[in-house]
């Protein structure tokens, strides 16, 4: 299987995750999203949004990360990151929700404020991005994701992981944007909270994560 991505993006993040958990190694075609290839007439065939990252599979295209590991999920050998009992595997759903509509979009302006960000300036592609949050913004991206955190802290109590006792997709699709929160100086938000503090040390030292959890610190591999 070939995945079209970058070792630093977090779409990509956790594709590579679930092929990792899974005891499975993807080819890595980088398309370098700094750059502009993303964008490009060749990726634009595999995705017609110009995103990455892109699975193919002998000759199957699938795109959008969320899509990606559920379909891996089922498609790989190796132990399985879905729990069997019904309402586990809604719980799983409830998480990836949560990590879709009210993580990831406030993580990203806390990273636009961050030294990820100031990196990200000096590419080609930073034409086309949005500005760094003012300091409103950027209290309300912190506000926003102090909320989430609540609700999470709260759920994480008597429980190893969000859905039960099991490592899961929901894990996978929350670790990119917790690593890349905690490299634009919005750690404090997860480690001011002791259960979810306890869960990120836990997730985020799997030999998976250790693996594949680069975040940004060079152009070249963007």
């Amino acid at each position: 299987m070939k995945v079209y991505g970058t070792t630093t993006s977090a779409a990509t993040h956790p594709v590579l995750t679930v092929f990792a958990e899974k005891g499975h190694e993807p080819e890595l075609v980088h398309v370098s999203i700094l750059g502009g290839a993303d964008k490009s007439p060749e990726n634009l065939k595999r995705q017609p949004f110009g995103e990455v990252p892109v699975l193919e599979d002998d000759g199957f295209l699938l795109y959008e990360s969320r899509a990606i590991i559920r379909y891996l999920d089922r498609r790989l050998s190796g132990p399985s990151l879905t729990p069997s009992d019904a309402r586990e595997h809604g719980l799983m759903e409830q998480w990836i929700s949560i990590e879709q509509c009210y993580v990831s979009g406030p993580v990203w302006t806390v990273v636009r404020g961050g030294p990820v960000y100031d990196l990200i300036r000096q590419s080609p592609a930073f034409r086309t991005m949005p500005p760094a949050p003012d300091t409103a913004e950027l209290a309300r991206a912190r506000g926003e994701l102090a909320r989430a955190f609540d609700v999470a802290d709260r759920d994480l109590a008597g429980r190893a992981y969000l859905a039960g006792d099991q490592f899961s997709l929901a894990e996978v699709s929350w670790l990119p944007y917790l690593e890349y929160l905690f490299a634009s100086h919005g750690g404090d938000l997860v480690l001011e909270r002791p259960n979810l503090a306890d869960w990120w040390q836990r997730i985020s030292s799997r030999p998976s994560w250790q693996k594949v959890g680069k975040v940004l610190t060079d152009l070249e591999s963007a």
